[in-house]
């Protein structure tokens, strides 16, 4: 059977193809040498904690130092301001970030998607569930002022609600804490100004769950410091992954 060459295709004269010469195919590039996947860049909350303090506190602007290591949380100043404290146990699903963001589109003759968008309203929410009963996760729950509060004689605290609850503000620190082979990694999200605006049922009953003080808080902006979120990333694990995940150098310290 004869074979004749048309261009870089080999056919048979009975037209059926038999081979075919890929010169472009060493050129054209393979998905593996396009993609680009990390695994060591998957991040998980292992640990974690979130802290409060009065309105007057420092607010937290770092959370470690030029070696990347956690610094300490700023000391309580002035007779009004109460430390930064630890909210303590928190139930499994730890700090929990909504978001809740609106926007104006206006829309034109003849388009079918908005031409011109604009942002009306952007607001982050943190709900925790404190599973620990204390001064702190009382005072949140019930929304009264409780550091002036002196139990009686037999260590009995009570709290009336008042007719027209305040809604309080404080500051927020949530930080989730990660473990690689260069060391801890640290996300953190802090509101400086922090609104209790919500609170969760509470139960007494039988059950494996404890008695749990719920609260939602709504970020808005600090007038001070001009925003009402700020995120934190860092630990010696995450300066040894800088260059990994697309950041410059550090700078020198």
């Amino acid at each position: 059977m004869q074979q004749q060459e048309v261009g870089h295709l080999a056919v048979h004269n009975n037209h059926q193809p038999h081979t075919l010469i890929t010169e472009r195919a060493a050129t054209v590039p393979q998905f593996a040498s396009i993609e680009s996947k990390k695994n060591e860049l998957i991040r998980k909350s292992l640990r974690g904690a979130v802290f409060l303090s009065t309105r007057d506190a420092d607010p937290i602007e770092k959370i470690t130092d030029e070696t990347g290591a956690l610094k300490p949380l700023p000391v309580a100043v002035g007779p009004a301001t109460w430390k930064w404290s630890d909210l303590g146990l928190l139930s499994g699903d730890g700090a929990q970030f909504g978001g809740d963001r609106n926007e104006s589109n206006v829309t034109s003759w003849g388009q079918t998607t908005p031409t011109r968008t604009d942002i009306v309203s952007d607001t982050t929410t943190l709900t925790v569930l404190a599973q620990e009963t204390s001064l702190l996760t009382i005072g949140l729950y019930t929304g009264a002022d409780l550091h002036g509060v002196i139990p009686d004689a037999g260590g009995e605290v009570g709290i009336s609600k008042p007719s027209r609850p305040a809604s309080r503000s404080y500051r927020a620190l949530a930080m989730a804490v990660d473990q690689t082979e260069d060391g801890e990694i640290y996300v953190a999200r802090f509101l400086p100004n922090a609104k209790t605006s919500g609170k969760a049922d509470q139960k007494f009953g039988e059950g494996d769950d404890p008695i749990g003080w719920g609260v939602t808080f709504t970020g808005q902006v600090d007038d001070e410091l001009g925003y009402s979120e700020r995120w934190m990333f860092g630990g010696p694990g995450w300066l040894a992954l800088l260059s990994k995940m697309g950041f410059a150098a550090a700078a020198a310290a």
